[in-house]
């Protein structure tokens, strides 16, 4: 039967049902801005795609990212996508091991020139001629040249591998790099920052791939628009109380128990961009911020650099009382807004009383 038609075979023998798969691609269809109408046709268009080949690399990494992919909810990332793709070689989850791995990957980067997918973890030291991360005999750095460079599209999943991460943070003794500055001029290189990216994030990407023939409109950090868009900021369900001045002071205090802003504990979210608010964590049950932590920041560059402290405030975010440090913006300044806030809702009942009393006494006299 070939390589068409077989998803629907797979799916069935897995036990998840059809209700389920197109469940499934109206959560994808959500997260990449698609009307609910298009869920349908999307479950179509996916079972009737080809397998796309797939090589996972890893490299200076923790292997959070591969987690975080591996841990999707039902039906899993493993179920749909995992078993969508040819995924010809990851190390984390692979049977094979030692030269029977490394030849499967060069076998795929032979065979499929072109036209795989490479996917890389971890960031790429290019210190000590590449010798502080060795696979098979091998630099990250050779690796990624002749695996990358030979591929269709290049996915950089995590901040590590997509601005260096960690590794590269000052003083950065390996001389670790992004994907792309190890491998300049790459084809097709698509960056899903943050430390995990978000498995949700990952699985529309390759849905996107597979329906849409093509990759998705990148913003200027080579992300995808679709979930590097819009400002944890913007989205966040604490920002009514940013906009009030109503910020929590301690943690654990009575503003941290009612879900106050976090901004003066170090949020990094009017700086952030990603849909963290929206597609979360967990099967979708929460995130940092709805736990009562700040947002660090992790899916910009430098991040590590960047926003650390990582509990110390931004300066001069617009906001509340725009020109006011925010450090003097408390109970006692938000108090005084209830206060204008009753007296300008006393002021309005008084003019409702004397406009209607004033109509009816010239109700009497039009008598």
């Amino acid at each position: 039967m070939g390589n068409h038609g077989w998803l629907t075979r797979e799916l069935k023998a897995r036990g998840v049902s059809r209700r389920e798969f197109v469940k499934f691609c109206a959560s994808m269809a959500a997260i990449l801005a698609l009307p609910p109408p298009v869920a349908a046709k999307l479950a179509d268009t996916i079972e009737k795609a080809e397998k796309p080949t797939l090589v996972w690399l890893e490299f200076q990494d923790c292997a959070g990212n591969t987690e975080s992919f591996l841990r999707a909810s039902r039906p899993t990332v493993a179920e749909i996508i995992l078993e969508k793709i040819s995924l010809n070689y990851h190390e984390t989850v692979m049977a094979a091991a030692g030269h029977q791995a490394e030849d499967a990957l060069y076998k795929t980067v032979k065979d499929h020139a072109g036209k795989y997918i490479a996917a890389v973890e971890g960031s790429i030291p290019t210190g000590a001629d590449g010798a502080y991360c060795t696979v098979g005999g091998k630099s990250a750095l050779q690796i990624a040249r002749e695996v990358c460079g030979n591929a269709a599209a290049t996915i950089a999943i995590g901040t590590c591998a997509a601005f260096g991460g960690i590794p590269a943070a000052s003083p950065n003794p390996t001389g670790a790099v992004a994907v792309g500055d190890a491998v300049p001029g790459l084809k097709n290189l698509i960056n899903v920052s943050a430390c995990p990216a978000n498995a949700e994030n990952i699985t529309a990407l390759l849905v996107y791939y597979m329906t849409m023939k093509q990759w998705p409109p990148l913003d200027q950090y080579r992300r995808p628009l679709f979930a590097y868009g819009k400002l944890i900021h913007d989205n966040c369900e604490r920002r009514a109380h940013f906009d009030a001045g109503q910020y929590v002071e301690a943690w654990g205090d009575e503003e941290h128990r009612h879900g106050y802003c976090l901004y003066k504990m170090g949020c990094k979210g009017p700086v952030t961009f990603q849909n963290c608010p929206v597609v979360r964590w967990n099967e979708g049950t929460n995130w940092p911020i709805g736990c009562g932590h700040p947002c660090v920041g992790c899916a910009e560059p430098n991040f590590w650099d960047k926003m650390t402290p990582f509990y110390r405030h931004l300066e001069n975010i617009p906001g509340f009382a725009v020109g006011t440090n925010v450090d003097k913006v408390g109970l006692g300044l938000t108090a005084a807004v209830g206060a204008a806030f009753a007296a300008h809702g006393a002021i309005e009942i008084a003019k409702r009383k004397l406009g209607s009393g004033s109509g009816q006494s010239e109700g009497k006299k039009g008598e």
